[in-house]
């Protein structure tokens, strides 16, 4: 990082790293930290039930592999790092056959139910102490996600019989992304050498989630792969969600242009 031509962008929470060439503008590397919308497989030799790497997960992905992406074929940083130019797919970093190559373009750090434990009270903080520790060691430039309007994912609408979002839960979610986004403009204030932009994950899904039909879905309620049904839907690209509360791959590819426009305009 001490090179003044390298520039780091860094996104919290479901959270990536990317490397910024100061001089052109362009996206060199992607790092992702996060939960299980951007794990590319690192829970799969860990000791847990939260994997995804066994069939249908990754139906649509090249060649119908389970890599361990929590959907049916490539997650939200694979999309990233290829919309910004940099690989088509972001390996994870636990995976036995990462090389050492990998690591100058990127690589993922997410974990699928990361954010399931005993700091999740406290996560303002904890975002704060991540950005201070990545900033101390010469990070720049942050972009941090919001979360998902979490009453509208299918586990959350079953409770209603799929019939509308928890308005509650949703509730929440905008509390949580207005604190987030007031922290965004005070890291702008105390950290003036750093860039800081906040991403609206919440709006942007919300949106194709009222809107289905004019996004080229069927449905936004049921999700393709549900516990209930242990046959999935035909097509994925009909459906907004995967299963009970990941996006489809089609989903996160309709609200990726948002992402990219935010991170280039306010990052590159």
């Amino acid at each position: 990082m001490e090179n003044a031509n390298i520039k780091v962008l860094v996104v919290l929470l479901s959270i990536w790293i990317s490397c910024v060439q100061a001089q052109t503008g362009t996206f060199s590397a992607v790092l992702a930290f996060g939960d299980s919308i951007l794990d590319t497989g690192n829970n799969n030799l860990l000791m847990t039930v939260s994997r995804g790497n066994f069939l249908p997960y990754g139906r649509d992905f090249p060649h119908r592999i389970p890599t361990g992406r929590f959907g049916n074929g490539r997650v939200l940083s694979d999309l990233v790092a290829s919309g910004l130019g940099v690989k088509d797919l972001l390996p994870a970093f636990r995976s036995p056959f990462l090389k050492n190559s990998e690591l100058a373009t990127g690589v993922c750090f997410a974990s699928g139910g990361s954010g399931l434990d005993k700091f999740t009270a406290s996560i303002q903080g904890v975002i704060w102490v991540q950005d201070q520790s990545l900033y101390d060691l010469g990070a720049r430039k942050f972009a941090i996600l919001g979360t998902l309007p979490l009453g509208c994912l299918p586990g959350a609408r079953q409770i209603t019989g799929n019939l509308i979002c928890l308005p509650n839960v949703n509730y929440g979610a905008r509390v949580y992304n207005d604190k987030v986004a007031n922290l965004v403009n005070q890291y702008n204030q105390r950290l003036p050498n750093g860039k800081f932009v906040y991403i609206d994950m919440y709006n942007s899904l919300l949106e194709v989630i009222n809107n289905p039909s004019q996004y080229g879905f069927t449905t936004a309620k049921p999700c393709c792969c549900s516990v209930m049904t242990p046959i999935p839907c035909l097509r994925s690209g009909s459906h907004v969600f995967w299963d009970f509360a990941h996006p489809s791959e089609k989903a996160y590819k309709t609200v990726l242009p948002k992402i990219l426009s935010t991170i280039q305009s306010n990052l590159a």
